[in-house]
């Protein structure tokens, strides 16, 4: 697990520890709120307004006296998973602000602070001056890491709006549920990465990387 521990240091910084723009910090911490808030919306369309919970809303309904079959339990369970459904579009609209927010600080910022000049930097430091190998070999991990997040970000942005959309794309049926199963495939790989990331920078600071968090919020060794 050493390898996905975030660190304080960085490449040929001289012990100085890393900055963090107020931009990326902003990112970060709302685009955690926003997964968050939509990981738990799936978490509860799956678990309490799933299909197998007909049964116990008719089952509720008789026992408070109202005349209800099936069919129409099934109606009110879907009406209610529809408005679930409904916030959790809400919550796809603010992470594809969000991503787009994104994409346009990263232009933005400094040459050295952007991600693909990172990677290079590392790659540089690792393969060909073979200097700091240990930091380079952790930057590389770690930015290769966040690179492939937000490439399924991207793709969850995409195949979100195609389905919130999907009465006016005129996408074949078929075709969009493949959309949707990848929208879903990717909801997977992203929980995945969230619980790597929490584990990571909790052993971290747990060890060297101690203050990464309150770094994350205060901007580091700015």
């Amino acid at each position: 697990m050493a390898i996905i521990e975030p660190t304080n240091q960085d490449i040929n910084q001289n012990g100085k520890g890393k900055k963090y723009p107020k931009s990326t910090r902003i990112w970060h911490w709302i685009n955690f709120v926003i997964i968050t808030g939509s990981l738990l919306t799936v978490l509860v369309n799956s678990t309490l307004f799933n299909r197998n919970q007909r049964a116990f809303v008719k089952s509720e309904l008789l026992h408070a006296g109202a005349t209800i079959n099936d069919k129409q339990a099934g109606a009110v369970t879907h009406g209610l998973e529809d408005q679930v459904w409904g916030i959790h579009i809400y919550f796809g609209y603010a992470l594809v602000a969000l991503f787009v927010f994104r994409l346009i600080a990263e232009f933005f910022l400094p040459p050295a602070q952007r991600i693909l000049p990172k990677i290079k930097k590392a790659y540089n430091a690792y393969f060909i001056l073979k200097k700091q190998r240990e930091i380079a070999k952790h930057e590389l991990v770690v930015k290769g890491l966040y690179l492939i997040f937000y490439v399924l970000l991207s793709i969850m942005v995409i195949t979100g709006l195609c389905l919130a959309f999907e009465d006016y794309t005129g996408i074949p049926e078929n075709i969009n549920h493949s959309i949707k199963e990848i929208h879903g495939f990717c909801m997977y790989l992203i929980l995945g990465f969230i619980i790597l990331h929490l584990a990571g920078v909790f052993l971290a600071e747990r060890k060297d990387g101690k203050g990464i968090v309150s770094d994350m919020i205060n901007g580091g060794d700015l």
